[in-house]
């Protein structure tokens, strides 16, 4: 084994990730011989040979490295997630408005025909008569032959 690399996708903002891989072994010589300022004013000392604490930092690196990139992993699982949901959740109400106005409009138009019954079977009792006027007038005529 020549090298190791770790993949995983790595979350840009948004709504995007992108697969990334990190080259964990062997470790790059210039990212050790870089040197960067100490947080404080005197140098970290340590009580251990160098193999040994060079094998201890070694195993924190890549215990970081590896607990990094599953935290960015989940972080582009659960965007992605949450996108999802956010576009069924907008589906869902899109949906309601649809089925609400659907209801409304079949709701106007049986109102709208039980008046127009109402109103024919007025006008046709108007136009006829009551039906109690009627059997009067025909009694009437009766009577009168």
């Amino acid at each position: 084994m020549t090298q190791v690399l770790l993949f995983h996708n790595h979350h840009r903002g948004g709504e995007s990730h992108e697969p990334t891989s990190t080259r964990l072994l062997p470790l790059d010589p210039d990212a050790l011989c870089r040197e960067s300022p100490a947080p404080s004013r005197s140098l970290p000392g340590y009580a251990v040979g160098r193999a040994e604490l060079l094998a201890a930092l070694l195993r924190e690196w890549l215990f970081v490295e590896l607990f990094r990139a599953c935290a960015e992993s989940l972080a582009s699982e659960h965007a992605s997630r949450l996108l999802a949901m956010q576009a069924a959740e907008r589906n869902i109400t899109d949906r309601l408005a649809e089925l609400n106005t659907a209801y409304r409009q079949q709701r106007q138009e049986a109102i709208t025909a039980e008046l127009l019954d109402v109103v024919a079977g007025f006008e046709v009792l108007v136009t006829a008569g009551s039906p109690r006027e009627k059997l009067r007038r025909d009694e009437m005529g009766r009577s009168e032959s």
